[in-house]
């Protein structure tokens, strides 16, 4: 198990060199620094905490700048543990985005964007009453239960507020890793709203193997002169003046020549 904290920036879409079209979430990777290490021996399981997003210490706590100082590093913002990892990893460890390969396949977690309050209709895809012949009954949610117990049973599906969940997505593919520029691409969408933290880590029920998609880059390919190219189109730009400038001389030579005849003629 391996996972990384990063920042959902939004979606866009690749193509691949066999002509395919993958719709992709661009997840910007900030480097994760490993702040808290926890053993059987000592916590009772495996784990690593990852903070990611610095935080001014003036508006941190004691005990935060205590904790980061273990790792030698400032006061993070956000804190994700991660359990059950595989790789050993040492206080004051960074990760970046090259900690996954295209190809491999991950679960993503994020918040769900808010709705609000909402209506059984929205929230729970109830349908609605009549709209015409007078009747009173449009969107409301119906019967509260039977006559007996004379309460409302628990897990009704009623109104009240929506989203701001807790949401995986799994058996996503990692179609990029781009370590130069901080960023993931991977394959559909994740949940939550843009700019909001999301976790990357490896997929629990996958079984499929690691097949990299080639997608298309679109570089522009820059043309390398070589130094005697450059010789060369030098001389000749010498040799094409040289030749305008003699040309120009015998035409004024040949026009002065015509003027002298000129006059000793009249």
């Amino acid at each position: 198990m391996k996972g990384i904290l990063g920042r959902k920036i939004g979606m866009t879409q690749v193509f691949t060199k066999d002509g395919k079209l993958i719709p992709v979430t661009v997840i910007s990777v900030e480097p994760n620094v490993v702040m808290q290490i926890k053993t059987v021996e000592k916590d009772g399981y495996n784990a690593i905490q990852l903070g990611v997003v610095e935080k001014k210490e003036k508006h941190a706590s004691k005990a935060s700048v205590g904790h980061a100082k273990k790792a030698n590093t400032t006061p993070k913002r956000f804190l994700k543990e991660i359990r059950n990892v595989e790789t050993n990893y040492s206080l004051g460890d960074v990760l970046t985005a090259d900690i996954f390969t295209a190809g491999e396949i991950v679960d993503v977690t994020g918040t769900s964007k808010g709705k609000g309050f909402t209506g059984v209709i929205k929230r729970h895809g109830q349908s609605r009453g009549p709209e015409t012949h007078g009747s009173n009954y449009h969107r409301r949610p119906g019967s509260m239960g039977t006559m007996l117990p004379k309460r409302v049973l628990k897990g009704k599906k009623l109104s009240g507020h929506m989203g701001v969940d807790t949401v995986t997505i799994q058996n996503l593919e990692i179609i990029e890793a781009n370590k130069d520029e901080n960023y993931i691409l991977v394959s559909g969408n994740v949940p939550g709203a843009k700019n909001s933290l999301v976790l990357i880590k490896s997929a629990v029920k996958n079984s499929r193997e690691v097949n990299a998609k080639e997608i298309l880059t679109y570089e522009e390919e820059k043309e390398e002169v070589s130094v005697e190219e450059t010789s060369v189109e030098e001389k000749a730009l010498e040799t094409n003046a040289e030749e305008v400038s003699t040309e120009a001389t015998e035409e004024k030579t040949e026009e002065t020549n015509t003027e002298k005849a000129e006059e000793a003629a009249n």
